[in-house]
C-alpha cells in the first residue's frame, strides 16, 4: 500500500509563509511526478506545483512567484515552500505522486490564512 505522510499545514497570518513537505516510499518517490494540490471548500482540486525526478516544475500563474516546489531525492521528500501567504490561499492541501497510469494521494494537511 502506497503512503504519502504530509505535514507543516497550520494557520498563517496573511503575507507569512509556510513550508509543507511529503514523504513516501523510494520506489514510488525516485519514478514518479510529485506534485501539491489544493482543495478550498466548494471548490474543485486545483494543482499548485508539480515536479518531475529529473527536478523540472510546472507552477500555475496562481501562484508563481509565491511558491516553489523542491524535491530532496536522499530523503523521499517533496517539499513546497509558500510565501506571501492570502486568504485565498485557505484550503486542503494534498500531496500527490503520479506513477504512469497510477495516481497516489496523502490524506490532506488544512492551510489556514487569516488574521
Amino acid at each position: 500500500q502506497v503512503q504519502l505522510v504530509e505535514s507543516g499545514g497550520g494557520l498563517v497570518q496573511p503575507g507569512g509563509s509556510l513550508r509543507l513537505s511529503c514523504t513516501t516510499s523510494r520506489d514510488i518517490f525516485s519514478l514518479s511526478i510529485m506534485g501539491w494540490y489544493r482543495q478550498a471548500p466548494g471548490k474543485q482540486r486545483e494543482l499548485v506545483a508539480s515536479i518531475t525526478s529529473g527536478g523540472n516544475t510546472n507552477i500555475p500563474d496562481s501562484v508563481k512567484g509565491r511558491f516553489t516546489i523542491s524535491r530532496d531525492n536522499a530523503k523521499n521528500t517533496v517539499y513546497l515552500q509558500m510565501n506571501s501567504l492570502k486568504p485565498e490561499d485557505t484550503a486542503v492541501y494534498y500531496c500527490n505522486a503520479r506513477l504512469a497510469f497510477n495516481n497516489y494521494w496523502g490524506q490532506g494537511t488544512q492551510v489556514n490564512v487569516s488574521s
